[in-house]
């Protein structure tokens, strides 16, 4: 997957995500819950300014995130859902874009931080990467972990048994691909002609 600097900031846009409500929220307890927050994981011991954060968080590998300083605590206690329709992949400068044959959306798994920076609290957000499939293995080494929705509660579920058994990549014959716009290099550049399909 393409990776970019962490531009996390008040100034982003924040994108949807489905967790459960944190304790003290004014929600029904275990509720499943909407929540906007910012791509770019900031953990909650993060305290300095947003641009002195000089690691990347937008992805967190699998094989990492149980002992990871950054992403630990918000697998053990954080755990979401990121809907999206599709995933980009780079090659030589190449953008590919995939998506599921069956499924016109499905969910990544996700971890979710809430930060306080400057007297500001905000939620944020990592997709979770794993070793790619053999559809995605030729362009990339890595690939977002795509939930297969019977094991969405499973994810949100804290008390679940063992959720690195999820954390694999989906079936090679799921998914679908074709050459992207590169204009989807652009963060700024949004709308379906990106998908070059």
């Amino acid at each position: 997957m393409r990776r970019k600097r962490n531009t996390t900031s008040r100034r982003a846009s924040p994108v949807p995500s489905l967790r459960r409500a944190p304790e003290g929220e004014y929600a029904p307890r275990h509720s499943i819950q909407i929540a906007p927050a910012f791509w770019g994981l900031v953990p909650v011991w993060w305290k300095k300014p947003l641009s002195e954060k000089k690691f990347s968080t937008f992805n967190a590998r699998a094989e990492h995130i149980a002992d990871s300083a950054t992403f630990s605590g918000a697998f053990r206690q954080n755990r979401c859902l990121v809907p999206a329709s599709g995933f980009y992949v780079w090659s030589d400068g190449t953008p590919f874009a995939f998506a599921l044959k069956d499924q016109p959306w499905f969910c990544f798994a996700g971890l979710w931080s809430r930060a306080m920076i400057d007297g500001s609290e905000f939620d944020t957000f990592a997709t979770i990467t794993t070793e790619a499939n053999l559809a995605v293995a030729g362009l990339a080494e890595s690939m977002p972990v795509i939930l297969d929705p019977s094991n969405y509660l499973r994810w949100l579920d804290l008390e679940a048994r063992d959720p690195m058994a999820l954390l694999k990549p989906c079936p090679s014959d799921a998914l679908r691909a074709w050459p992207a716009n590169p204009a989807v290099g652009n963060v700024r550049n949004q709308g379906p002609g990106l998908l070059g399909e």
